[in-house]
C-alpha cells in the first residue's frame, strides 16, 4: 500500500501546524528505544502542499534494522496493534551514532486529502525493529491536533 493510499485510508493529516509530544520507553537493555518522537503537521495552501514529518531517536546495542509508522485520529478509536504495525509504512531511519539511528517519516498532503480529514487530536504509533529483532511498540509515540 503507497504511502498516500494508507494516509488518506486513516484519515491522517491536519489544517492547522501542530505540535508533538516526545516519548522515550526501555525496560530492559534488550529491547530498543524511542527518544525525541514528534510530528508536524503542515497544511496545504494554494502555493504548496502539506506535509506530516514524524522525527524519532531509536537505539539498540545491535542497530536498528528499521521502524513502522502510523497516525490515526483519536477519534476513529483505531488503537493499532503492535501486529498490525507490522504492515505500515517505513520511516527512513539514518545511523547517527553506535547504535542509535535517527529516522523520519515524510507525507505530503494535498488540499483534497486534508479536505477529507477529521479534526482533533490525532496519534503517531510507532514500531522500532533492532538488528537482533527485539522490538519496541510505542501506541502514541506522538500527538498533534488537526484544525480547519
Amino acid at each position: 500500500m503507497s504511502k498516500r493510499v494508507l494516509f488518506s485510508s486513516l484519515g491522517v493529516a491536519a489544517l492547522g501546524a501542530v505540535a508533538a509530544g516526545g516519548l522515550a520507553m526501555a525496560s530492559t537493555g534488550a529491547e530498543p528505544t524511542l527518544t525525541n518522537g514528534s510530528a508536524r503537521y503542515t497544511a496545504p495552501s494554494a502555493a504548496s502542499t502539506g506535509s506530516l514529518t514524524f522525527t524519532a531517536d531509536v537505539r539498540d546495542d545491535s542497530g536498528i534494522k528499521g521502524l513502522k509508522v502510523v497516525a490515526w485520529p483519536a477519534s476513529s478509536k483505531l488503537d493499532p496493534t503492535a501486529e498490525e504495525m507490522r504492515h505500515t509504512e517505513d520511516a527512513k531511519c539514518l545511523r547517527v551514532s553506535d547504535g542509535v539511528s535517527r529516522c523520519t517519516y515524510a507525507l505530503k498532503v494535498t488540499k483534497e486529502e486534508a479536505a477529507e480529514l477529521d479534526q482533533g487530536t490525532w496519534y503517531v504509533s510507532a514500531l522500532a525493529t533492532a538488528k537482533d529483532g527485539n522490538t519496541l511498540f510505542v501506541p502514541r509515540a506522538a500527538t498533534f491536533d488537526v484544525g480547519r
